[in-house]
């Protein structure tokens, strides 16, 4: 193992404001935060974690973590060997109330050996939910939002936004990464993912879905797709229809 023994065991503390240098793990990780907050970074790209998300961080992958204050941290580990994750990536999933139910549950029984099966499952089965998009609180950087909300496809920039609203372009970048945990840009891209589904959900084909949501190019539209979600925008369609084998014929993963 390249962790110490408090990496093996799940963890429920409350920790003081702090954080982890980089390190990995032996097994996979699902990470959860019922209270407080913890920012995680994976190659430079950092991920929230709240009381709505979950992040999975498959084994090997080299990761740094921030906590708040108050942050109360519940970490699932499931053994690399036994259970086939879905993702390569750290990826961030919206957690059910069902899956927060079962994580806080096992917490409790004080549980302290690798996942099982059944609690693996679900926390897999939160693969495609939609991506976890808090909003912003102060007027300006609430009023963009719900702009974007209205027209994903938007494509002015974070500069072109705050001139529009006679603003700072570092003001409402500082206002998004303040009140939602996300810089302006994965804001926006995480918007343009979760509005991309109900597209999908319709039938359009993934290069109409790409630029109907703001992406420049179709491949732009399916790396962000696999980063986010874990797999392809083809690959997501055809096991939503059909969850004994993918039956699509058309939508493509190019």
């Amino acid at each position: 193992m390249t962790d110490t023994a408090t990496w093996d065991v799940v963890e429920a503390l409350p920790f003081t404001e702090r954080g982890h240098p980089p390190h990995r793990h032996d097994v996979h990780q699902f990470l959860y935060v019922p209270l407080g907050r913890i920012v995680v970074t994976v190659d430079g790209r950092e991920h929230p974690v709240g009381s709505t998300t979950g992040l999975w961080i498959p084994a090997q992958v080299e990761h740094s973590a921030w906590f708040s204050r108050d942050a109360l941290i519940v970490a699932e580990h499931f053994d690399a060997w036994e259970h086939d994750l879905p993702y390569r990536e750290a990826t961030p999933v919206e957690v059910t109330s069902h899956a927060r139910e079962r994580l806080l549950a096992r917490t409790r029984s004080g549980v302290e050996e690798l996942g099982d099966a059944a609690l693996f499952a679900v926390l897999t089965g939160l693969r495609g939910s939609r991506l976890p998009l808090p909003e912003p609180r102060s007027a300006i950087a609430r009023a963009v939002a719900r702009c974007l909300a209205g027209a994903p496809g938007d494509p002015r920039t974070a500069t072109e936004w705050a001139a529009q609203h006679y603003t700072s372009s570092t003001s409402l970048r500082r206002a998004f990464r303040a009140e939602t945990g996300l810089a302006f840009t994965e804001w926006r891209t995480r918007l343009r993912l979760n509005h991309s589904l109900d597209l999908l959900a319709k039938g359009m084909l993934v290069g109409a879905v790409a630029a109907r949501v703001g992406f420049t190019s179709a491949n732009g539209y399916i790396l962000a797709f696999r980063r986010h979600f874990g797999e392809t925008p083809g690959a997501y369609i055809a096991r939503r229809n059909s969850p004994g084998g993918p039956h699509d014929g058309q939508l493509q993963d190019s």
